[in-house]
């Protein structure tokens, strides 16, 4: 049974102009990829034809659970988007020009990612190879063991690198600022969304990685210093050795 998205746009039209032209891509807002191009993706994997797919209950119950945490993330993007706006406010009473800045666009991609969950109240499930494969990779954290397929593993180093991106940012703004070096006061850092979709894995999970790639990047950036990762073209990327020690996947045998 599909759970219909709350169908209310939430679009600031003057910040969310500003994120368009220039502040980093929601690369993963957009879940679902051409048929072709994945088919193509699983043989170069060496998944081709050996993929064996989920039974179709259990794909149904991913479904539901996937739906189930699109309306979540729904009213959690509303909350968020208030909560960034106060604290805009407050680091313009602090005369920090560069960090409120950063801050109005990042909370313009929170506006672009909740139009985008809004508009997924017809997706099309049966397309999206993710709900069909099985677990094949499992990753530690916090002392307990995750499962997740290759999909959900992309998702999750992409929240690496999309916290690093931003952590520079942060870190690039506090220091134009002549701030104290903080990371964790930084609102993107205690939201931790930025480049979420709600797709695939929890958002639990992804505020985790986020985080990690965030605290290395803002250390780079205050710094001006590229220690974890590169920046290139006002774009940072966590460099490969770094991530593997952040989120360390090994297979499952079945």
């Amino acid at each position: 049974m599909r759970v219909a998205i709350v169908n209310r746009m939430v679009v600031a039209v003057g910040v969310g102009a500003v994120a368009l032209l220039g502040f980093g891509s929601l690369s993963n807002a957009q879940p679902q990829q051409d048929q072709k191009q994945q088919q193509e993706k699983d043989k170069q994997q060496g998944r081709g034809a050996e993929k064996k797919n989920l039974p179709p209950k259990e794909q149904q119950k991913l479904i539901a659970q996937q739906q189930q945490r699109l309306v979540q993330y729904n009213d959690h993007l509303t909350q968020q988007q208030r909560a960034g706006q106060q604290h805009s406010a407050q680091l313009q009473q602090q005369n920090r020009q560069a960090h409120a800045s950063f801050q109005q666009q990042y909370v313009a991609g929170l506006q672009q990612q909740q139009v985008r969950v809004q508009a997924q109240g017809h997706y099309d499930y049966g397309r999206d190879p993710y709900f069909s494969t099985p677990a094949n990779l499992r990753y530690l954290r916090g002392g307990r063991y995750y499962e997740t397929n290759q999909y959900g593993a992309d998702l999750l180093r992409q929240a690496v690198n999309n916290g690093y991106d931003q952590g520079i940012r942060a870190g690039q703004a506090d220091r134009q600022d002549h701030w104290a070096s903080n990371y964790g006061a930084s609102y993107a850092y205690q939201d931790a969304n930025y480049g979420y979709g709600g797709f695939y894995i929890e958002r639990a999970d992804y505020n985790n990685y986020f985080r990690e790639g965030f605290r290395r990047g803002y250390a780079d950036g205050y710094n001006g210093r590229y220690l974890s990762g590169t920046y290139v073209s006002g774009h940072g990327t966590v460099l490969g050795a770094v991530l593997a020690t952040i989120i360390n996947f090994t297979s499952i045998r079945h």
